[in-house]
């Protein structure tokens, strides 16, 4: 390479922002989504629901998968380019907004993955998961539940998902361009992106992606290796300490003869606490969020920037103002007519209302007429919560309108369902809501459309309605889904049915004592995140509020167990560590080994069921016991020796 040559190339590393672009011709709108893009993106739906069903249905805990989206379309695609390169095929160059639309079509998809409620309020309406409850003050009745099949999902889906598309469209100037949202996730996807598409971030990209199929391989096959074994897990706080306490209560605080699954036995004080754990999480978010949209709306038409604008305002510099200039051109230039978002909210609104009504007959339709009158302004205040934190409260939302809704209509009028698929109609709402404005926020940045960024959402939802209810069928028939001890537990089920059964039965529904250690554990759930953001705000120097733990992680493992504790702690653990030793390049790469070890240990999840579809079981056994038990077991064998 000559010396001219290289300088050229040093040249263009060196350029940061869109003065690296400057060469690089934006494709028209219609031109952003292709052919290629939605196969590349309908297919990475189908992996990514695989992720999110079996995350749903084990732990309930969803990550963010902006990035991982983004890099697994840069992953397929480049491949593909690549290889017609090589066969002497002409093909169109792959640019950023076509990366861009590839990320945002997963994204929707495995968003109604999530909001689709398969693995929650949906699964709390099953006889099944009713039938856990053990009956008594009639929660288990036909009218209060709904036998899952594949024809009403389809169609319930499709009557809620796409309203939320619509409700908060007219706001994405000022989300975007006056109040200048960070939307965290949104913007590290961007960034992410264009590095991919730089002369730079190009051969860095070879390495990620590199990275990340070692580690999706080396995940799948220690997911191979896990099935051998067949082990039991529990968790110290809860099932080390209170459970056994509790369990000692039997016959005086609830009647012996309860089966072990009866919501009104050992099993309410489980879900009830788990419960009320969550809720004061989700008060207190939804409190937090709430003053802190206020006051920074009210810092906004006083014009007063945050805090956090003002500093990085205090030093503008020539490529922030060039690079702010284009993106605002590009991002003004394909309008999104304000008719277009009102006549589409209240068509579909309409259609939803008949639908719904028509599927959850316990549901009227002026109850889903007054979700949808309240929706634009709880979707407002997600989406603007989401852009200063990256926390969506989508799924506390919900929940609040289970408390409303199941108390409404009441027990007699089958409130339980009624108060559940109210949920859906919330959660879908304000959760595509806030996932379509990260999304502009990512088109932003990359010079994509809006108009691309709005049917790539729509294209997504679509795939998300189409794909999400078989995948969840796929685990559903393989497996006994909902069984605490099962290995798929779906451990929300059980709780949002628990939710409804408190809105419709009321606090004497609950097991003696049961009240008062709610209420304790309620409360607890808001003192741990006073503690932390007050540890966050005043304790800078050690970073003490790092080791405080997440108040909605702790709830599930009072349920469930704490075994997905262990991995989500090694993984911090790893990365930790590789942070002190070699930021940089921890940052560079933690992102696409992070991808690569959620897609292969998830994917195992298909052969598994089929496995299990077939009948086949783990040939081995292991558990670990304590002393004294493993004392008796020993004892046990070498007397029948």
């Amino acid at each position: 390479m000559s010396g001219g040559n290289l300088r050229e190339e040093e040249g263009e590393d060196a350029l940061k922002g869109e003065e690296a672009f400057k060469k690089t011709k934006v494709l028209p709108w219609t031109k952003q989504i292709t052919v290629r893009s939605v196969v590349t993106s309908f297919v990475l739906s189908i992996v990514f629901n695989f992720i999110v069903c079996k995350l749903n249905l084990t732990t309930g805990v969803i990550p963010s998968l902006n990035v991982a989206a983004g890099l697994l379309g840069f992953a397929v695609l480049k491949s593909y380019t690549a290889m017609l390169r090589k066969l002497g095929l002409a093909h169109l160059p792959f640019t950023r907004q076509e990366n861009t639309v590839i990320q945002t079509c997963v994204v929707a998809s495995s968003g109604i993955a999530f909001s689709s409620g398969t693995a929650s309020y949906l699964l709390g309406m099953s006889p099944y998961i009713a039938a856990q409850g053990g009956g008594g003050g009639g929660g288990d009745t036909p009218i209060n539940t709904k036998t899952l099949n594949l024809k009403w999902m389809f169609g319930f889906l499709f009557a809620v998902s796409f309203v939320g598309l619509f409700s908060i469209l007219p706001l994405r100037k000022m989300m975007i361009l006056k109040y200048k949202l960070t939307y965290p996730s949104g913007t590290a996807t961007a960034h992410l992106i264009n590095s991919f598409h730089t002369p730079k971030g190009a051969k860095l990209a070879k390495k990620q992606v590199s990275l990340l199929f070692k580690s999706f391989c080396g995940s799948f096959l220690f997911a191979l290796f896990q099935w051998f074994f067949a082990a039991a897990d529990e968790s110290i706080i809860s099932w080390g300490g209170l459970w056994p306490w509790i369990a000692k209560k039997k016959g005086i605080w609830y009647s012996a003869d309860l089966i072990d699954s009866s919501l009104h036995g050992l099993q309410g004080y489980k879900v009830f606490i788990a419960i009320a754990m969550i809720l004061g999480d989700g008060v207190y978010h939804c409190v937090y969020m709430l003053t802190k949209t206020g006051l920074s709306l009210v810092q906004q038409y006083s014009h007063k920037k945050p805090k956090s604008e003002q500093d990085d305002d205090d030093e503008p510099n020539e490529i922030n103002q060039y690079d702010d200039k284009i993106r605002t051109d590009f991002f003004l230039k394909d309008q999104i007519p304000m008719w277009v978002a009102c006549t589409g909210y209240t068509v579909l609104a309409i259609v939803s209302i008949l639908s719904v009504s028509h599927i959850f007959p316990q549901l009227k339709w002026y109850h889903i007429l007054v979700a949808y009158l309240i929706a634009p302004v709880l979707a407002f205040c997600n989406s603007y919560g989401c852009g200063l934190t990256d926390w969506s409260l989508a799924s506390n939302y919900g929940k609040i309108a289970i408390l409303i809704f199941s108390g409404w209509v009441g027990l007699d009028s089958g409130g339980v369902v009624a108060g559940l698929a109210s949920c859906g109609v919330m959660m879908s709402i304000v959760s595509t809501a806030s996932d379509l404005m990260q999304d502009f926020k990512t088109g932003y940045l990359t010079l994509a459309s809006p108009r691309s960024m709005f049917f790539s959402q729509i294209l997504g939802t679509a795939m998300g309605c189409v794909i999400t209810p078989p995948v969840f069928w796929f685990f559903y028939k393989a497996y006994t889904i909902g069984d605490p001890d099962g290995s798929y537990p779906a451990p929300f089920g059980q709780v949002y049915r628990g939710i409804s059964l408190l809105g419709v039965e009321g606090f004497s529904s609950l097991p003696k004592n049961c009240l008062e250690l709610a209420i304790l554990f309620f409360f607890l759930a808001i003192l741990i995140n006073v503690v932390h953001d007050l540890l966050r705000r005043y304790e800078t120097r050690y970073g003490v509020h790092r080791f405080v733990p997440n108040a909605m992680c702790l709830a599930i493992p009072f349920y469930l167990g704490g075994y997905f504790a262990i991995d989500m702690c090694v993984g911090s653990l790893i990365l930790y560590v590789w942070e002190r030793r070699n930021k940089r390049k921890a940052e560079d790469f933690c992102p696409a080994l992070a991808s690569g070890l959620i897609c292969g240990e998830s994917l195992w999840g298909i052969p598994a069921a089929i496995l299990a579809l077939a009948g086949l079981k783990a040939p081995l056994c292991m558990k670990f016991l304590s002393a004294p038990v493993n004392d008796r077991v020993q004892a046990f064998l070498d007397g029948a020796r």
